[in-house]
């Protein structure tokens, strides 16, 4: 392998922290990885890799080598992007469902007409994703974050409303304010990062009322809670651009819609740990072009 595919192997063995996934997003044979890192620790004359049998770290030397390393690549990338004006390669995002199938799809050929040398490997789903482990170069999400060791980007608020079918509201009547919520029933939508249950959740002159009700079924997806909704499982709440069809077609009614529930930030994540890539970067200004129309955002 010459330096810079070295290089390029290198980076992808300490951010998969395996071998063989590294040697297989390259191209090469685990055997022809391992014999180019260790002409590379040779000539340094330095130990790069903590190798065990289940993980790969890179020691004090390679940790600043990896930093290094990453810095030269992004710029040598930069620099090809620069020179041809393209941006090429796949870039990998994981995107909630409802928001890549109503807002990114219909959009997405346009951009990749832009972007003809650019090809888009789109994951959706609610989980928690290890970007660098993983291979991922983005991902957008919907509620707060705390992950630190990434790059938040904000892309607006979205606007939550309070539904339910009118047959569920038929056998138990529509609340008035959230004091009357007594004998009604909610959707148990779990949170893909604690695990729990949220509350229903509403606003009144400042003021944040949050509301726990009996509910006999737990859902974990956009999907599934709109759908069992519609079947009069009771109250939900979700973002009211992946309910407007339902809205419309009055398969859905928005109740308590004086005491809203507060908004839900939506944003975009990458890594810390290298330079923002032209892939990245180009696909990050333009959700920030197309991601407001439809979704009632507050920037």
């Amino acid at each position: 392998m010459d330096r810079l595919a070295t290089l390029d192997l290198f980076v992808r063995i300490i951010d998969r922290g395996s071998f063989s996934a590294a040697a297989a997003a390259c191209g090469v044979s685990r055997p022809v990885a391992s014999a180019a890192i260790k002409a590379l620790e040779q000539r340094l004359g330095t130990r790069l890799l903590q190798r065990s049998t289940r993980h790969v770290e890179p020691t004090v030397e390679g940790a600043a080598y990896y930093r290094r390393c990453v810095a030269i690549l992004a710029e040598l990338e930069d620099a090809d992007r620069s020179a041809s004006g393209v941006v090429a390669g796949k870039l990998r995002l994981d995107v909630v469902g409802h928001l890549a199938r109503k807002v990114i799809l219909p959009a997405l050929p346009g951009f990749l007409e832009k972007h003809p040398a650019l090809i888009m490997d789109l994951g959706e789903g609610e989980r928690f994703v290890d970007l660098v482990r993983e291979g991922v170069d983005c991902v957008v999400r919907a509620g707060k974050l705390t992950d630190s060791d990434m790059v938040v980007r904000s892309l607006g608020l979205l606007e939550e409303i309070t539904v339910a079918s009118l047959e569920y509201l038929a056998r138990h009547g529509t609340p008035a304010t959230p004091d009357t919520l007594e004998g009604h029933q909610m959707i148990d939508f779990v949170s893909s990062r604690t695990g729990h249950p949220l509350p229903l959740e509403f606003t009144h002159e400042g003021r944040v009322i949050e509301r726990e009700l009996p509910a006999r079924l737990l859902v974990r997806g956009a999907d599934t809670n709109a759908a069992a909704a519609r079947l009069g499982f009771g109250l939900t709440q979700a973002p009211r651009y992946g309910l407007a069809e339902d809205l419309a077609k009055g398969m859905l009614v928005e109740v308590l819609a004086d005491f809203p529930p507060t908004p839900t930030p939506l944003s975009v994540l990458y890594p810390s740990n290298r330079q923002l890539s032209p892939r990245v970067r180009v696909f990050v200004d333009w959700l920030l072009e197309i991601i407001g129309p439809g979704l009632r955002l507050q920037r």
